[in-house]
């Protein structure tokens, strides 16, 4: 199993999906990424 580190660009994403209101599951779907590591990111 291989892992990729989120790009500058996944984390700005996060960002601005956070300030619109989304939670974790969510932004995780959008970004194509388990919810586990949106967790962990944040």
């Amino acid at each position: 199993m291989s892992y990729t580190q989120l790009t500058q660009e996944e984390r700005y994403q996060i960002h601005a999906l956070m300030k619109a209101g989304h939670n974790q599951t969510e932004i995780a779907m959008v970004l194509g990424r388990h919810k586990s590591t949106i967790s962990r990111e944040i």
